[in-house]
């Protein structure tokens, strides 16, 4: 990207200095006038903007991704395409986007809304529309939570009258005041407009350990009955996953009036990985440094992982989140 901008620039200069060299009748009004509009095309190339060319989404794209580099997540694959494509084609949503994605460590929920932003916006998570609060770094006071409810209205306000387009994720969501996401509850409401700006384009995805441990007892009970994980719907999941964020007090989501009144789109469910799909997430890794699959070694990768029940070893405790590090020690 830098060294095809550099190359723009050079050619703006190139393209005015042949000007002046080859055709002396050029005024110098020409030139400038010439040099000003190549020059606000190179601006508008290097800078990013809240238009097509550089916020697009690609439904194929998204879809190709969430097969071949998630891994174990039937569930969520399924909800994050239907959810994410159907508000993107919605040229004129009631509402954002609320998307609130929960299960254990290394299981993937940072991994999709990577995937998210990559296949809307150009730039990915890199994009300047893509905004990424983490609650112990941005929110680490309590005590202060009150200045934080002020500073993130005014945030989250301000970034989408900028870009009607915006991304909010919210990590952490299980170590958040439980006061504070209330504060954003008007923005996710079905307003047209509040104070002259609309929210309804924008996508607000929460991210949190909450329901964890539940949705692998859900997970271990199928195993232990000889189903298959992949029998495992949503109904098995999404009420008993509500009721637990709503009531968890140690939690963002407590006694939250945002899902009290329905305005959470989805609860997504996210298992914990198998050994098979710990193997699935080394392989992937290998094709995304660019070197060839080597079995021997993600098979190494996965058995240096810890996976419980003590006895069965059927899930591994961080799911996929350390296999980049071990992958560098076997290769």
């Amino acid at each position: 990207m830098k060294t095809t901008r550099l190359y723009l620039f050079l050619t703006i200069f190139s393209t005015i200095a042949l000007l002046v060299d080859t055709d002396e009748s050029v005024t110098a009004a020409v030139v400038i006038g010439i040099g000003a509009t190549l020059g606000w095309t190179m601006y508008k190339y290097s800078h990013e903007s809240c238009d097509s060319s550089w916020i697009y989404f690609n439904a194929t794209a998204l879809e190709a991704d969430l097969e071949s580099k998630l891994f174990g997540q039937h569930i969520a694959s399924s909800i994050i395409l239907k959810a994410v494509n159907g508000f993107m084609k919605n040229e004129n949503p009631q509402k954002p986007l609320v998307l609130s994605l929960h299960g254990s460590t290394g299981t993937g929920k940072n991994f999709v809304s990577k995937l998210i932003a990559e296949n809307i916006y150009k730039e990915g998570m890199d994009s300047r529309f893509v905004h990424v609060f983490t609650s112990t770094l941005h929110f680490p006071h309590p005590s202060q939570y009150l200045t934080y409810k002020s500073q993130l209205q005014q945030w989250i306000k301000g970034n989408v009258s900028n870009c009607e387009r915006s991304m909010f994720i919210f990590d952490e969501m299980d170590k958040m005041h439980p006061d504070l996401i209330d504060s954003i509850r008007p923005y996710l409401e079905y307003y047209d407009k509040l104070d002259g700006v609309s929210y309804r384009k924008a996508i607000f995805i929460f991210l949190s350990n909450s329901g964890g441990e539940n949705i692998t007892r859900t997970a271990l009970n199928f195993w232990k009955d000889g189903r298959k994980r992949e029998e495992i719907e949503l109904k098995d999941l999404e009420t008993m996953l509500t009721l637990i964020v709503f009531n968890d007090n140690q939690g963002g989501f407590f006694r939250a009036s945002l899902i009290d009144k329905n305005l959470v789109d989805f609860f997504v469910p996210f298992l914990p990985l198998e050994f098979s799909h710990v193997v699935q997430c080394a392989l992937a890794e290998m094709r995304a440094r660019r070197r060839k699959p080597d079995m021997d070694v993600a098979d190494k990768v996965a058995k240096d992982l810890v996976y419980f029940p003590e006895t069965e070893r059927v899930f591994s405790v961080k799911g996929c989140k350390t296999i980049v590090s071990k992958l560098d020690y076997y290769t």
